[in-house]
């Protein structure tokens, strides 16, 4: 318990400074804006790009840790799709405001997950969550467009369109990047492979800081049963769903313990910023991700020890 507790110090202490950086006006809006999207369109698919080159995709239990994230998106999303008329009519949530439920039960913060998971296991840990962020970003992103485009109004888009917004997502292209020159090149040339190496060792410190500045504790005041529905979900049905399917898939030990890391994270900051865009109760998802990450830094080491 205490080496993972250790090992998740100093990522809650990096989201910590990014959240004073922001309540101290250290460092304005502006320059929040320009550091997420830099983080989000360069460091981050470097650092997908460069740990996909360099892990052993055939050393670790690909099939069983990414089919046991993939399986347990699913059944939360059977779930909260069948609360979803339950939630209307005896709690008055709208259609936008299901969105936001929606996201913080099945999203998750890669930032958080590949922090931790490369303090407690190193390499292999990275290569993992990796392999996770491979196999759930698309699905999540496809579930996403159909939950805005039935819940918030959204104009039905064509499957051009659909395409083009997956192409265009930093994480579905670098995963494909990663991947394809794991599996088909030759090593990169050393230059440009510290290149992308040294782009990609900013991405950790700088996301963490990010979801920090995005956590605005003023907007804990009531919580309700939108916050718990989806915490819940996220923070521990989604967790013990993926352990039991990846234990029935013979997944055991440290790789058990990353695919509990990558199912126990708070959802992504990313949410609030989709939300925003396609109609969603951007607030409330606000208010989801900040209680969300609050409450992680207690629920992860637990998980992580009593599941894993």
């Amino acid at each position: 318990m205490s080496a993972v507790f250790a090992s998740l110090i100093p990522t809650f202490l990096i989201i910590a400074t990014g959240w004073l950086c922001r309540a101290t006006n250290f460092v304005d809006d502006r320059q929040w804006a320009g550091l997420e999207r830099t983080t989000y369109t360069i460091f981050f698919p470097a650092l997908i790009i460069d740990t996909l080159l360099r892990a052993n995709l055939r050393e670790v239990p690909v099939a069983g840790v990414g089919g046991a994230l993939v399986v347990g998106i699913l059944v939360i999303t059977v779930i909260t799709l069948a609360l979803r008329p339950l939630l209307a009519r005896r709690f008055a949530i709208d259609g936008p405001s299901f969105t936001s439920i929606f996201q913080g039960a099945t999203r998750w913060n890669t930032f958080i997950g590949l922090s931790v998971a490369g303090s407690l296991f190193g390499h292999r840990g990275v290569a993992l969550i990796a392999v996770a962020i491979a196999a759930m970003v698309p699905l999540l992103n496809l579930l996403a467009f159909y939950v805005f485009i039935r819940f918030a109004g959204q104009a039905r888009q064509s499957p051009y369109e659909i395409l083009r917004s997956f192409a265009a997502n930093p994480f579905i292209w670098s995963c494909a990047i990663g991947i394809s020159l794991n599996l088909l090149a030759p090593p990169l040339p050393q230059p440009i492979g510290s290149y992308v190496e040294f782009l990609g060792r900013a991405a950790l410190a700088a996301g963490l800081l990010v979801v920090g500045a995005g956590l605005d504790i003023r907007r804990l005041a009531r919580p309700g049963v939108a916050h718990a529905v989806s915490g819940v979900l996220k923070l521990l049905v989604l967790p013990l769903v993926v352990v039991s399917v990846a234990r029935l898939g013979g997944v055991t030990g440290d790789d058990l313990a990353v695919a509990i890391i990558a199912a126990s994270v708070p959802s992504a900051s990313s949410a609030f910023v989709l939300a925003r865009q396609m109609g969603g109760n951007a607030p409330l998802m606000a208010e989801i991700l900040t209680l969300q990450t609050l409450v992680a830094m207690g629920s992860m080491p637990l998980l992580i020890v009593l599941l894993g």
